[in-house]
């Protein structure tokens, strides 16, 4: 329905944009990012019901909303099981040993640039690219600290990396998961993406590999020791990922039933964990399966469940319907899917990823990996476009900035146009 002129839908652009604004400013009033995008879904519905009440259409807002649950509900499950896992990992000192086994190398500062993203773009295509990012954030850190120019290019070089990575792999990024699920795209075609992510990552890398400080920093040692069952948890984690796809592709089930298939893997093997560190009296072993649910970051994925029913708000007052008439009839969808990735360097991808898969505009294969790679690397152009970004000026706070980033967003937007040109190039047949 079109109730775009109506007060009612006026009013939930006004809500939504209002919210939104509060999410930017995050870190200046300190106001988790869910807080307001949850009361502004909230809100929007309740608009959203008492306009199609008016145009006599109650039963039909009811049907739309349910749809969205469904959609969220899967969403919820699957990353749910995804975060436990990655805990689970860094519980059991996985990253732990990875960062000190890279620090112990004793390699000069490029050399350890190029390792650190060339670890970086595949590790985030398994893990999100906030963990890496801050897995590999935490190696930069370690063994730059007497250099802040290696530190900022080094942060610079993983962000790319990292949600370069991503964009590749059904399950490397929540816009991905989003497409995969939505039956956009097959298990396997998002592969065909390997190569324009690649060059994403490295175009931008080149251009900053002459600015990298010569030298080497010292080595350090440090003694990491994985904890007992790290292994069967990775390979675990293996299996659950497999048992997600072969839902999807062999069995016609949302993958979200075989990540929780694959979390039900990972609690029997806490049990054994638990029967045998107490038999051996290893409190090391030790593996409380539950308390890693716990430490899953419900801010990010209220965040999801707001901002996600925020945006099928306005899908459901027409908005989304006026903007696909613009950019995909008007502007053609090559245009507008690259000007939607350019977007997502100042607002997040969840939403304009979502709002695509609601306009669901005709397009071919091609096309829909092409939105898929802008809206997955095209948050790597300015600090705050993705949070892999936003985690490392935390975590590297005074030597990665904003503005450091800024000076190179140059070669990052150089390497987002390369692979675009890539893709069109290497999948034309697709297009």
């Amino acid at each position: 329905m079109d109730l775009t002129t109506h007060w009612s839908g006026l009013a939930v652009l006004f809500i939504f944009a209002a919210a939104y604004f509060l999410v930017i400013c995050e870190e200046v009033i300190e106001m988790r990012k869910s807080k307001p995008v949850l009361v502004a879904a909230g809100l929007i519905w309740a608009l959203v019901a008492i306009g199609y009440d008016a145009a006599g259409a109650a039963e039909a807002a009811h049907v739309a909303v349910n749809q969205i649950i469904l959609e969220y509900g899967e969403l919820l499950l699957f990353l749910l099981v995804a975060i436990t896992y990655v805990n689970t990992l860094e519980e059991r000192r996985v990253f732990d040993v990875l960062r000190a086994r890279l620090v112990a190398l004793g390699l000069g500062y490029r050399a350890l640039f190029w390792l650190t993203g060339a670890i970086a773009f595949p590790l985030s295509a398994v893990l999100d690219n906030l963990t890496t990012a801050l897995v590999m954030g935490a190696v930069v850190l370690a063994v730059g600290a007497g250099s802040r120019a290696f530190i900022a290019l080094g942060c610079i070089n993983i962000v790319v990396a990292a949600n370069a990575g991503g964009a590749f792999s059904p399950f490397g990024d929540i816009t991905t998961l989003m497409v995969w699920q939505a039956g956009k795209l097959g298990f396997w075609d998002f592969f065909d993406l390997f190569l324009p992510s690649l060059v994403n990552w490295l175009v931008p890398a080149a251009l900053m590999h002459f600015a990298l400080p010569p030298g080497k920093p010292a080595p350090r040692q440090e003694r990491v020791r994985p904890k007992p069952g790290s292994i069967g948890v990775i390979l675990l984690f293996a299996a659950t990922i497999a048992t997600a796809v072969a839902f999807k592709n062999f069995l016609h089930l949302p993958p979200a039933i075989g990540m929780m298939l694959g979390l039900g893997y990972l609690q029997i093997w806490a049990y054994y964990l638990n029967r045998l560190g107490k038999r051996r009296d290893n409190s090391d072993m030790l593996l409380d399966s539950f308390k890693e649910i716990q430490r899953v970051e419900f801010d990010t994925l209220l965040f999801f469940f707001g901002i996600i029913f925020a945006v099928g708000g306005l899908g459901a007052m027409g908005y989304l319907a006026v903007t696909s008439k613009i950019l995909y009839a008007g502007l053609g969808p090559t245009t507008a899917n690259i000007v939607i990735g350019a977007l997502s360097a100042i607002v997040d991808n969840i939403p304009l990823m979502f709002a695509v898969l609601k306009m669901d505009p005709a397009m071919t294969n091609g096309q829909w990996l092409l939105v898929t790679l802008t809206c997955g690397v095209g948050g790597s152009i300015l600090s705050i476009g993705s949070a892999a970004g936003v985690a490392l000026m935390g975590q590297a706070r005074g030597s990665y900035t904003f503005f450091a980033h800024l000076k190179w967003s140059w070669a990052v937007a150089a390497g987002y146009g390369a692979s675009i040109l890539v893709h069109r190039f290497v999948n034309a047949a697709l297009f």
